[in-house]
């Protein structure tokens, strides 16, 4: 049996974020081989600083399975996560977390504060970055390019 293709589903989420104008990054978060929950950017739709697909992400999982730790959960994410959305998926304890596009400016996996590696982080997932990176950069790239052409 074909395993799923997670980060497509996450660039689909991405996608439809940048339909409704939110910065194009897209998250899913899969149990073996369902997706639990899915997300897009939502910070301008909602007014809210915290609605990271992440975040969302995690929200919805979390209120579907009636618990705050999602340990044996797997996220995947089309930008390296930021210091908040690294920190939310540490504490909801998510085994594993596959993402697409670095992020030097607000990263903070394998950028920045390297979240996972400091001391005070209780829970690191096993990091796979790097899934669909030249597609997550270029949607990227396009997408703030618009922007400034408008």
């Amino acid at each position: 049996m074909k395993r799923p293709d997670f980060m497509a589903q996450a660039f689909a989420e991405a996608e439809a974020a940048a339909a409704r104008g939110e910065v194009p990054i897209g998250a899913v978060i899969v149990h073996g081989t369902e997706i639990v929950a899915r997300a897009g950017n939502r910070t301008r739709e909602l007014n809210d600083a915290t609605a990271h697909a992440e975040m969302l992400a995690i929200r919805e999982a979390s209120a579907k399975l009636g618990q705050e730790r999602l340990t044996g959960l797997d996220l995947y994410v089309t930008l390296e996560p930021c210091t908040m959305c690294a920190a939310a998926i540490s504490f909801a304890r998510l085994r594993r977390l596959y993402f697409g596009a670095t992020d030097d400016k607000g990263g903070a996996v394998v950028s920045g504060v390297r979240f996972y590696t400091s001391p005070t982080c209780h829970h690191a997932p096993d990091v796979y970055a790097g899934i669909g990176e030249t597609r997550a950069s270029e949607m990227l790239k396009g997408f703030f390019k618009d922007r400034r052409e408008d």
